[in-house]
């Protein structure tokens, strides 16, 4: 372990939380720009729904590969990599004319993300100790949940005044500044004797199919009809694919997922929670589009509906980590799980008129991003705490892979359910199942982390004290 000078450490954590937002920020800005996208491209509302998944998809997919290739060749040097991956996905998108180069660059864009996310995190477990890993890590944080809570606000202020496309053009200028940011940074990698073990790509493989074949089956189950020879050919192909992908890894020395690192309680509980928890905020994507379809809203006047989301979540990541040294990561855990989903269910009382749901709409996300904004350092913090210096990209990878997968899965059954019930002209009651379906995912999580974290995880213990 090392740590830069406070001038390097300042300008390595600016890069790092650039590289983060070209996913979390700009990326993740198209769950606020549905309609807008719709009437540009001219594409149905299931293939858009599938394109804003996929990235997600991906990056879920992706990321744990990623991140064990990071400890091999070089946490700085993926990062860089993902960082052009991500000006490559957003040249496609602004190019886009139909559908396919809007999915080509959502994908590209997941592969950037899977590159950027376990590299950055274990640039931060590298280089930083104790307090001041905990500190950089709330800086991490404030690229990946505050720019998560601000991607509606800024997209759809960019996309109502200047053009949904300029949001990629704005993201491929910070790509550029990060990279600058970084180009003096220290390389970091594992220790030598533990970069010899072949990749797993048979692991990987057999992964990608199962994720593919579950999305599909949420995306397009009803179009394709739920009982439909290929609809039953999916599900046969994710349970007999899990069958085989367990069976199988348990076997090798290099699994492509450590599961070995699950051994640890807290880390298990810090990886699940924070799969659904993502899968509850998934409900974003609803909840904007029905207030610019029903209620007639522009992209910014629904992002400014979210402002306090920003708002609480870049309070709350320093509240939650100075919480966290005083009290350990359960509390303010258990807490964050409450209130964020208390306020995203808020919501979904699409029956309310339009001042009541306004008010009601800004309270419940701003809910949301006291809950998020707590959540983000004790989880991530507790995730990579215990890990080994020489697992640790994977360790960070599997974690990153539940927030992608949990935000992907959850805006497919949202997207799903609203999709196939907005059909029957009820938007208010298509709106509302669409959230709603997703609350579900929040009571596994309270439990998980009641049963997985203890209080000594993150507690800092004064010296004083000892």
């Amino acid at each position: 372990m090392m740590e830069t000078s406070a001038y390097s450490s300042n300008k390595m954590i600016t890069g790092i939380v650039f590289a983060v937002l070209t996913f979390w920020l700009f990326a993740q800005s198209m769950v606020n720009i549905i309609p807008v996208v719709q009437g540009d491209l001219g594409i149905s509302l299931g293939t858009l729904n599938i394109a804003i998944s996929l990235t997600s998809l991906f990056s879920g997919m992706f990321i744990v590969a990623a991140g064990g290739i990071s400890d091999q060749v070089g946490r700085k040097k993926m990062t860089f990599i993902g960082l052009i991956l991500s000006i490559i996905g957003c040249l496609c998108i602004i190019l886009a004319q139909n559908a396919t180069l809007l999915i080509a660059g959502r994908i590209i864009q997941g592969f950037s993300a899977a590159c950027i996310m376990p590299s950055t995190i274990a640039l931060v477990k590298a280089y930083f100790e104790g307090e001041n890993r905990q500190r950089a890590l709330s800086y991490w944080s404030f690229g990946s949940w505050g720019g998560g809570g601000s991607c509606a606000f800024i997209g759809g202020a960019i996309a109502t005044y200047m053009g949904w496309k300029w949001i990629f053009i704005f993201s491929i200028a910070l790509s550029l500044v990060a990279m600058y940011l970084l180009k003096d940074a220290p390389e970091s990698k594992a220790a030598e004797k533990s970069t010899k073990s072949k990749f797993n790509f048979s692991g990987l493989f057999i992964f990608v199919i199962i994720m593919l074949a579950i999305n599909l089956v949420v995306t397009r189950g009803h179009d394709l009809g739920w009982t439909s020879p290929i609809t039953i050919a999916l599900i046969g192909v994710i349970i007999f694919g899990s069958v085989i992908f367990f069976t199988l890894e348990s076997k090798k020395r290099n699994q492509f997922i450590e599961f070995s690192l699950f051994k640890t309680k807290a880390y298990t509980g810090a990886v699940t929670s924070n799969f659904l928890l993502n899968g509850v905020a998934g409900t974003v994507v609803v909840a904007n589009t029905y207030v610019q379809v029903a209620r007639g809203f522009t992209p910014f006047q629904s992002g400014l509906l979210t402002l306090g989301n920003l708002v609480a979540v870049l309070v709350m990541i320093r509240v939650g980590e100075k919480i966290m040294q005083k009290v350990g990561a359960r509390k303010p855990m258990i807490a964050a799980s409450i209130i964020s989903t208390v306020g995203l269910s808020m919501t979904a009382l699409t029956f309310l008129p339009d001042l009541a749901y306004i008010i009601t709409f800004f309270i419940g996300f701003m809910l949301s991003g006291v809950g998020l904004g707590l959540y983000a350092t004790p989880s991530t913090d507790t995730a990579v705490v215990n890990i080994p210096e020489d697992k640790v990209g994977v360790a960070s990878g599997i974690y990153k892979m539940s927030s992608s997968l949990g935000f992907s899965f959850g805006i497919a059954i949202s997207t799903a359910v609203y999709g196939v019930l907005v059909s029957t002209g009820n938007l208010e009651f298509a709106a509302s199942a669409g959230i709603m379906v997703n609350m579900a995912f929040a009571i596994p999580a309270l439990i998980l982390i009641m049963f997985t974290i203890t209080d000594k995880e993150g507690k800092i213990i004064s010296k004083l004290s000892a």
